[in-house]
């Protein structure tokens, strides 16, 4: 063995090894390369080097200390389900989904057992031959034919699906008929990683007449479940897609239960059990009255049927408090389609529908309001002190305005009758344009309260705003003004402009909801309600029922208007119903006070026709507003559905 001691160069008093001579050999010649004088035994690494050794090795320890931080702290539980999914089989046991209930605890929708088949593709069987064995088994108790062409092409769409499907676990067949659920039941245990889950599907009572309000369940969309698998959601289950079904989701479904069935890491089951009890969903207890809902459909339907024509909407609230009474909309469907086997035939059908069934119109839809919009334009002047109410303004039928640069045009406004001498309160009974004309943008010697002031109005009186009520997909509306019409048209604002803004006409767009919100603040003295429909919230039995939560009316704000104001404008709505344009309402079995309004379209000869009512007059019950879409011809369509739906609610 070499003793490197025995080569080490003696100086002085201390060796060099051998490397120490190589090294220095290699120095030398590099400094000569460099014409370097001075020669050294040893370069030190620059104190950049050292620098940025350091800062590397910084860097990757802090990028190991990141990187776990986030597998053990961010992604702990996602990695910590993915491996107990791994070894764990777990089935729902569905929860009763609450019911809900009128005002009077009348039942509008009920639970129904259903079944589904279901496949966690862990379990499938291993073996090609006999996994596809297995899918022409399935296919051909779900399709129930024994003809071997078909059940072919069947196997081989699901095959496909099933290999497509990114989801562990998958939906099958679902609300499986009863022969078919029978004979599953005695093939299941045969096919390997398929199961028959229990489910629950909804009934609706009389599903037409409710189906705007309460929405209607369905399957649990792909994007649903992705973002809802955290709370305990799974592929099967049914969720809350529209109106109070959806809005109400978390409280109605309640919390599913759990069987779960662990298993090894080749498949044998381990043990299994219930890890946790389903919680019953909690009932809701609308302000809707049931009878009133159907009685006022009915009468609308009837009236649309005899013009010929399909959309309207209506709404009926409590003034008191801004519950919803009643609230349709027209055409209506059928939800029970939607929460048992829609085929695609019927989804196409009902979403190419141009009436466009699904479409709320009391909250959803915007529409010029016509003269509906007067007692509020009317309040405004008040208000702002630009009229007294009972100064007369001349009605010969129209206002000529003249053109302020050319006054050889003339701008013509018409009104709908010629009235002569009118103030305030004969101006909204007989709803005046040329009066409206006049307070709202000025004529003559009169000033007028100009776009700002009215708008302002407006949304004091919740107009352009959502009502905020507990259904979803509501609208804002539109208050149009100066800066939208230069934004959105490109156009100026004219004064022509705010004569027709002042009595609901142009650009204008309010949903039948925010009316009926509105006049809600006209009768009951000033304070705006936000409408809500579920009065309560209920567990247990509607025979021994147990409150969860009250709702409490909310008020939306008390309007900044002097109660001598508003009562010069239900006087003017009351001289309506006595001898104006609502007086078909006289004969009620209580006083009433109303507004018409009728506005125009862009189609000739057809019009949107309006009609808000409050009553009793002295003591408001109910202020119902009826909107009908598309009426041929100036005529009283939605005063009829007024007066017999009033006439009806008063006597029964």
């Amino acid at each position: 063995m070499i003793n490197p001691r025995k080569y080490a160069v003696k100086r002085g008093r201390q060796e060099l090894e051998p490397q120490e001579v190589f090294l220095d050999g290699l120095t030398q010649k590099r400094q000569k390369n460099s014409d370097m004088k001075e020669l050294k035994f040893e370069v030190p690494p620059s104190r950049n080097t050292l620098i940025s050794l350091l800062v590397f090795s910084i860097i990757i320890l802090l990028t190991l200390l990141g990187k776990t931080f986030q597998l053990n702290i961010l992604e702990g539980k996602n990695y910590t389900n993915i491996a107990k999914r791994n070894f764990a089989r777990i089935t729902p046991i569905r929860a009763d989904r609450g019911i809900i209930y009128d005002q009077s605890f009348e039942k509008l929708v009920s639970n129904l057992p259903s079944f589904d088949l279901v496949l966690d593709k862990r379990d499938l069987l291993k073996d090609d031959d006999q996994k596809t064995k297995e899918i022409e088994t399935v296919a051909r108790i779900i399709t129930r034919s024994d003809i071997p062409a078909v059940i072919e092409k069947d196997s081989e769409i699901l095959k496909k699906e099933i290999i497509d499907s990114k989801e562990i676990k998958m939906l099958i067949s679902e609300n499986l008929d009863h022969e078919t659920l029978i004979i599953l039941e005695t093939e299941v245990n045969n096919l390997a990683g398929f199961q028959i889950e229990k489910n629950t599907v909804r009934n609706y009572l009389d599903g037409s007449f409710f189906s705007q309000v309460l929405g209607y369940t369905g399957r649990i969309n792909s994007e649903e479940f992705k973002d809802l698998s955290e709370k305990n959601y799974f592929i099967s289950d049914y969720i809350g897609k529209q109106g109070l079904e959806k809005s109400y989701e978390e409280i109605l479904r309640g919390n599913p239960g759990i069987f779960e069935i662990q298993k090894d890491a080749i498949g044998n089951k381990i043990k299994e059990g219930i890890t946790s009890q389903p919680e019953p969903g909690q009932s809701l207890v609308l302000w809707l009255k049931a009878d009133l809902q159907q009685k006022l459909q009915q009468e609308l339907t009837r009236v649309i049927n005899d013009i010929g024509i399909k959309k309207a909407a209506a709404v009926a609230m409590d003034p008191k408090t801004g519950g919803v009474l009643a609230l349709v909309s027209l055409p209506s469907f059928d939800n029970n389609v939607f929460s048992q086997n829609l085929s695609e035939e019927t989804f196409q059908k009902i979403k190419n529908d141009p009436a466009q069934p699904l479409f709320n119109r009391a909250v959803s839809g915007k529409y010029a309001s016509g003269s509906t919009i007067k007692p509020l334009t009317a309040t405004a002047a008040l208000q702002e002190k630009i009229i007294s109410p009972d100064k007369e303004i001349i009605d010969i039928g129209y206002i000529e305005v003249k053109n302020q640069y050319n006054p050889e045009i003339s701008y013509i406004y018409h009104d709908n009758a010629i009235h002569g001498l009118v103030d305030m309160r004969k101006a909204l009974a007989v709803s005046c344009n040329v009066y409206f004309y006049t307070i709202g943008g000025g004529y003559k010697n009169q000033p007028g309260l100009g776009s700002v002031k009215i708008k302002n109005y407006l949304n004091l009186f919740g107009w352009g705003e959502k009502t905020k009520i507990d259904l979803p997909q509501e609208t804002t509306g539109l208050i149009p003004d100066h800066n939208w019409k230069e934004k959105t048209l490109n156009e100026t604002w004219y004064t022509g402009d705010t004569y027709n803004l002042s009595i609901g006409q142009g650009f204008l767009q309010v949903s039948p909801l925010q009316v009926a919100a509105s006049f809600v603040a006209i009768a009951n003295n000033g304070n705006l309600f936000q409408p809500q429909l579920v009065k309560k919230i209920i567990s247990g039995s509607p025979d021994s029922p147990e409150t969860v939560k009250e709702i409490q009316p909310v008020l939306t704000r008390a309007l900044p208007i002097d109660s001598a104001n508003l009562q010069v404008v239900r006087e003017g709505m009351r001289d309506s119903v006595i001898y104006g344009s609502s007086s078909i309402l006289a004969n009620l079995p209580v006083k009433a006070a109303a507004k018409t309004g009728t506005a125009q379209t862009n189609k000739d000869n057809t019009y949107i026709n309006w009609i808000t009512v409050f009553a009793p007059y002295d003591n408001p019950e109910i202020v119902l507003t009826i909107m009908i879409e598309g009426v041929p011809g100036l005529r009283a369509a939605s005063l009829l559905v007024a007066n017999e739906t009033l006439r009806w609610y008063f006597t029964k």
